[in-house]
C-alpha cells in the first residue's frame, strides 16, 4: 500500500519482459530438418500440393501487447524479417514443444497483464478517494481560514467604529468648549473696553483674562482630530469592503454562481502586508486615535479649568477695581484740589515778580540821571585850564561817584534778569499746574462719571465661562 500522494510504483507499471521470439530461428529448423531426415535434398525446390502457410500468417500478425510490452519487444517485432516460403521444406518450421511453450507464454503473460489491470484499478479506485478527501480537507481549510479571517475583520472594525464613535463625540465636545470660549471671550469685551477708556493709566488688570482666552483659542485640536477620524473612516471603509468580499468567499460553494476558471492567478502577488503589518496598522490608528482624544480630552479640562479660574479672577478684580478706583478718585480729587491751591499761589507769585520787575527798572531808571549827572561833572571839569586840571578831592569823588552808580545799575539789570527769568519760569509751572488740573479733572470725569457709572452691573460667573 504506497503512501497518500505517492508516486505509485507497482509491478503493473513495469510488466515482465517476454522472450524476444517466441519461436526457434528458421536456420536452427532447417538444421533440424536435416539431422532427422539426411536422405532429403532440401536445396531442390519441391512442388508440394499442399502449402503451410496458415500458421505462418497468423504468426505473423502476432499482437502486440501495448500497452505493456516491452521496449525490447517492440524493437523486435520491428526488426523481424518478413517470412519466406521455403517450398523446398517438407514439414512446419515448429514442433509441438515450441507450439505449447508459446501458448504456456501466452497464458502467463494474459495473467500477468489481467493482474496488472486489476491492481491498477484498485490503486486508481483508491487514488481517487484518497485525492477527493485530500481535496475536500484543503477546501475545509480554506473555508475554516477565510471565517477566521472574517471574523479578525469584524473585530478590528468594531473596534475602529467604537474608537471613531468616541473621537466624533470627543470633537462635539471640543466644538461645545470651543463655543463657550467665544461667548466667554464676548462677556470680557466690556470690561477690557473700560479698562481702555481710562486716558493715560495701564491697562486694568480685568482685560488680561481676555487676553488669556484669546490664546486659547487658536490651539485647539481640531485638525489633529479631523486628520485622526479620516484615518479612522478611510480604515473602517476598506475594512467593510474586505469584511464584504472575504464573507463572499467564505460562502462560496462548489455549486455556487460566478465560479469560474482564473488561470494563473495563484501567480499573480497583489499582496502588500503580512497579518502582523496589517493588525499593527489598525492598532496604530486607534492608538493615534486615542491619543489625540486624550490629548483633546485634557485640553478641555484645562480649558474648563481656565474658565473657571477667570471667572473667579475676574470678578476678584471687578472688586478690587472698584476699591481702585474709590481710592483713585479720591487720590486724584485730592491732587487736584492740591493742584489748585499751587497754582493759585503761583498766579500771586506771579504777579508780585511783575511788580517787582517794574520796580527794578523805575530804581534802573533813576539810578541812570545820578549817573549822567556825575559823568558830566567829569565832562565839564576835563575843560579846566592848565594847572587848575587838579585831581582834588572833588574830582576824586566824581570818579568814586560814577563807579557806584555804574555798579548800582549793573548789579540792578542783573536783578533785572534773575527776576525776569523767575517770571519765566512761573509762567511754566503755571502752565504745568493748569495741564495737570485739567488731566485730573479728565480723569475725575472718566473714573467717577464714566467708569463707576458703567460699573454698576458685571457679567455673572456662568456668563464668565460660557454657559450662557
Amino acid at each position: 500500500m504506497e503512501l497518500l500522494g505517492s508516486t505509485l510504483t507497482a509491478t503493473y507499471a513495469h510488466p515482465r519482459p517476454t522472450p524476444a521470439n517466441f519461436l526457434p530461428a528458421v536456420s536452427s529448423m532447417a538444421s533440424s530438418y536435416r539431422d532427422r531426415f539426411p536422405h532429403y535434398n532440401l536445396t531442390h525446390s519441391l512442388s508440394l500440393p499442399w502449402r503451410p502457410s496458415t500458421y505462418y500468417k497468423a504468426a505473423s500478425n502476432w499482437p502486440t501487447l501495448d500497452p505493456y510490452c516491452t521496449r525490447s519487444q517492440r524493437v523486435s517485432e520491428s526488426t523481424m524479417l518478413p517470412f519466406v516460403s521455403n517450398r523446398t521444406t517438407l514439414f512446419t518450421r515448429y514442433t509441438p514443444d515450441d507450439w505449447y511453450r508459446s501458448n504456456l507464454t501466452n497464458f502467463q503473460e494474459s495473467n500477468t497483464s489481467r493482474h496488472n489491470s486489476e491492481r491498477l484499478r484498485v490503486d486508481t479506485s483508491r487514488l481517487i478517494q484518497d485525492k477527493y478527501q485530500q481535496t475536500r480537507k484543503t477546501q475545509a481549510d480554506s473555508t475554516q481560514n477565510l471565517g477566521e479571517r472574517v471574523n479578525d475583520i469584524g473585530f478590528w472594525k468594531s473596534e475602529i467604529i467604537h474608537e471613531l464613535d468616541t473621537m466624533i463625540g470627543e470633537t462635539n465636545e471640543l466644538t461645545d468648549i470651543k463655543k463657550r470660549l467665544e461667548r466667554a471671550l464676548m462677556e470680557t469685551e466690556a470690561p477690557l473696553q473700560r479698562g481702555r477708556e481710562r486716558v493715560g493709566v495701564v491697562p486694568h488688570p480685568e482685560g488680561q483674562s481676555h487676553f488669556l482666552v484669546l490664546k486659547l483659542c487658536p490651539i485647539l485640536p481640531f485638525r489633529a482630530n479631523r486628520a485622526a477620524q479620516h484615518e479612522l473612516e478611510k480604515d473602517l471603509s476598506d475594512k467593510q469592503s474586505a469584511y464584504r468580499i472575504d464573507d463572499k468567499c467564505h460562502h462560496l460553494r462548489n455549486t455556487s454562481d460566478g465560479v469560474s476558471y482564473f488561470r494563473g492567478v495563484e501567480r499573480v502577488d497583489a499582496t502588500v502586508s503580512v497579518p502582523e503589518s496589517w493588525a499593527k496598522f489598525t492598532d496604530d490608528n486607534i492608538l493615534r486615535s486615542q491619543s489625540e482624544r486624550a490629548a483633546s480630552a485634557k485640553l478641555r479640562d484645562d480649558i474648563q479649568n481656565v474658565l473657571v479660574v477667570t471667572a473667579n479672577e475676574m470678578w476678584n478684580q471687578f472688586n478690587k477695581a472698584n476699591l481702585a478706583f474709590t481710592n483713585r478718585i479720591a487720590e486724584t480729587a485730592d491732587a487736584k484740589n492740591k493742584i489748585q491751591t499751587h497754582l493759585a499761589k503761583t498766579l500771586q507769585e506771579i504777579f508780585q515778580t511783575e511788580m517787582s520787575i517794574e520796580s527794578i527798572k523805575k530804581a534802573i531808571m533813576e539810578k541812570s540821571a545820578f549817573l549822567k549827572v556825575a559823568q558830566t561833572r567829569l565832562d565839564e571839569r576835563t575843560r579846566r585850564p592848565n594847572i587848575e586840571l587838579c585831581r582834588d578831592m572833588a574830582q576824586l569823588r566824581l570818579v568814586n561817584e560814577v563807579y557806584e552808580v555804574d555798579d548800582t545799575i549793573q548789579t540792578l539789570q542783573q536783578r533785572l534778569r534773575d527776576a525776569e527769568d523767575t517770571l519765566q519760569s512761573l509762567a511754566h509751572t503755571k502752565a504745568t499746574l493748569e495741564h495737570d488740573l485739567a488731566v485730573k479733572a479728565n480723569s475725575l470725569y472718566i473714573d467717577q462719571d464714566k467708569c463707576m457709572s458703567m460699573r454698576r452691573s458685571f457679567p455673572s460667573t456662568l456668563r464668565l465661562v460660557g454657559f450662557c
